[in-house]
């Protein structure tokens, strides 16, 4: 008898469920899009807003770590549309892109909660425009449901706990450029990079070490979930002990075997 075409594999197999949330996917995806749309509206919003200042300088809107970041969050929130979109599964790179690019926004609504309490603790007056909520507050919080999201499916490969690390390096590199640059124009985004406001070098230092702190906790919080919700998953999707696994390849009869 001519050799029969070997089955499906296991492995094969397995790959298969994963059909099952394409739909859910494409969802993810429209997700995705929104939500940049709307930080590029608010990016416009605030652009325009700022305008108005008489000391408005268009190198000082972009040196902001907000500004920076939610122009990374729509090139990343895009890209990872665009798999959402057309491709079972996002790369691992994606991944950890998607979980750094929220940090940062997460850090960015968390640090002008701080200044906006400061500033009313001392007696100022701060406004906060409709584009400063969006993009501090609204934003971020739809970022971090699109991250859970995509947790709780378990599609995705798991985060690596390498991304802790990965996610100090551009808050890192900003942070040198944005020091040398103050130190020359006389400028700082926030005020706890400024030594004069803050009690001279150590001061600044502290306010750092703070932030730095944010970042580690908000990064390895978020890869802790995403490394549980992505456990949890898998184990529902496994059969109980005990039972039969219909996704393995079925044995052939002895008969069959001839």
């Amino acid at each position: 008898m001519p050799a029969r075409s070997p089955g499906p594999t296991v492995r094969e197999e397995r790959v298969q469920p994963d059909q099952r949330v394409q739909p859910a996917r494409r969802w993810l995806g429209v997700f995705r899009l929104l939500i940049a749309a709307l930080e590029v509206v608010a990016l416009i919003g605030n652009f325009q807003y700022v305008l108005g200042f008489r000391l408005f300088a268009t190198a000082n809107f972009f040196s902001y770590f907000t500004v920076q970041s939610a122009f990374a969050a729509v090139v990343t929130l895009a890209i990872g549309a665009a798999f959402a979109l057309f491709a079972p599964r996002d790369p691992v790179w994606l991944g950890i892109l998607r979980t750094m690019v929220t940090v940062y926004v997460l850090v960015s609504g968390i640090v002008f909660a701080v200044i906006v309490a400061q500033a009313s603790t001392r007696d100022y007056r701060m406004e906060v425009p409709w584009s400063d909520t969006v993009l501090h507050f609204i934003v971020p919080a739809l970022a971090l449901i699109a991250w859970t999201t995509d947790a709780i499916m378990a599609v995705n490969p798991r985060v690596p706990w390498s991304t802790v690390g990965w996610a100090l390096l551009f808050p890192s590199i900003w942070l040198v450029y944005t020091l040398f640059r103050g130190a020359d124009v006389g400028w700082y985004p926030y005020f706890f990079l400024d030594e004069a406001q803050v009690g001279g070098p150590v001061g600044v230092a502290l306010y750092c070490l703070l932030v730095l702190a944010i970042f580690v906790s908000l990064t390895a919080g978020l890869v802790a979930i995403n490394r549980m919700l992505w456990r949890r998953a898998r184990a529902r999707s496994e059969p109980p002990p005990g039972t039969t696994d219909r996704r393995a390849p079925r044995a052939e009869s002895p008969a069959l075997q001839r």
